[in-house]
């Protein structure tokens, strides 16, 4: 049943979209001297009145069109306003500083999310005390990032977040060693002005983020056109020194986490729980892959219904 609902989710999810009448539309924004696009979505026969707002971003290496905006028309389906946006470097969006693209940038994507938080703040749509974080994956660790300490945002939620520390990390790219490695290849790479290789591959590939198939690699899942598939070498240092596992005490916003023991680090979830002294709801499923989460319907509806309860139910401001 998993895998037939699998194979048949992009026509699934493209299929209720079109019943749901949500409507998008396209904007832009300005964050650090770069134009960044976004998306608004609206619920179905929305007219006025101020909505609550949900800002989802997505997976590392993805573009707003992939798994954002899944849950984007998920939680307009549920009667909230949501705002998709591409960050710096990627998909439609301008360049980081010095005309480099494709780095997996923590600093720079959680500056992107505070920015797009502000942003919609402003919309005639949304009701400005009633904002909302949605990270899903590596974003997850941005969004709490963005979020916290920020007086605009009421609530978070993450869906299958990728929390690592420097443990995982070890653990994740090959040891000490390994990551040491990576790391010179990083300043080799920004030395030279970057080095942009594909992100993903078949499984097996050579010279690829992922070389493992799947999501990202086929086209009726996230092998998008809007997709850049590319990684630029010069962002692993960043990313293998970023730590959100350890500083779960900085979040000061009502949390809530779907996540599976079948999915990506499962004990870095574990971890950031462990130290977070505010109210969390946390919602482990059965049997979920990460790239379930993604765009399989059954799971990503299942995930959608938490966080939106969860922001319904956070104080008002």
């Amino acid at each position: 049943m998993k895998t037939l609902a699998l194979t048949t989710a992009a026509t699934l999810m493209a299929t209720t979209a079109a019943i749901a009448q949500v409507e998008t539309r396209t904007v832009t924004f300005q964050n650090e001297g770069s134009t960044l696009s976004g998306t608004v979505y609206l619920p179905e026969g929305y007219s006025s009145g101020k909505l609550p707002m949900v800002v989802v971003t997505g997976a590392w290496t993805s573009v707003q069109e992939q798994m954002p905006a899944n849950y984007a028309r998920e939680m307009a389906e549920r009667g909230f306003a949501a705002f998709t946006f591409d960050f710096r470097g990627w998909g439609k969006s301008g360049d980081l500083p010095s005309n480099v693209r494709f780095v997996e940038s923590p600093q720079a994507k959680t500056s992107d999310i505070r920015a797009a938080i502000k942003f919609v703040s402003t919309l005639p749509e949304v009701n400005a005390l009633q904002i909302n974080g949605l990270g899903i994956c590596a974003s997850a660790g941005y969004m709490v990032d963005a979020v916290s300490g920020n007086p605009l945002v009421q609530s978070v939620g993450l869906v299958a977040p990728w929390l690592q520390n420097e443990q995982i990390v070890k653990t994740v790219y090959g040891g000490a060693d390994g990551v040491a490695g990576l790391v010179n290849m990083s300043r080799a790479a920004e030395a030279a002005g970057g080095q942009v290789i594909p992100a993903a591959g078949p499984e097996g590939a050579e010279g690829v983020l992922m070389p493992i198939g799947g999501y990202y690699y086929e086209a009726d899942r996230g092998a998008i056109p809007e997709y850049d598939n590319k990684w630029n070498n010069a962002g692993w240092e960043g990313w293998l020194t970023y730590h959100p596992a350890d500083n779960p005490t900085r979040l000061d916003k009502p949390l809530a986490i779907v996540h599976s023991e079948a999915a990506a680090i499962p004990q870095g979830v574990r971890t950031f729980l462990q130290g977070f002294a505010g109210k969390a709801t946390a919602k482990w499923l059965e049997d979920v892959s990460q790239f379930d989460f993604y765009d399989n319907p059954e799971d990503v509806e299942r995930a959608a219904d938490t966080v939106a309860d969860h922001f319904r139910a956070a104080p008002k401001s």
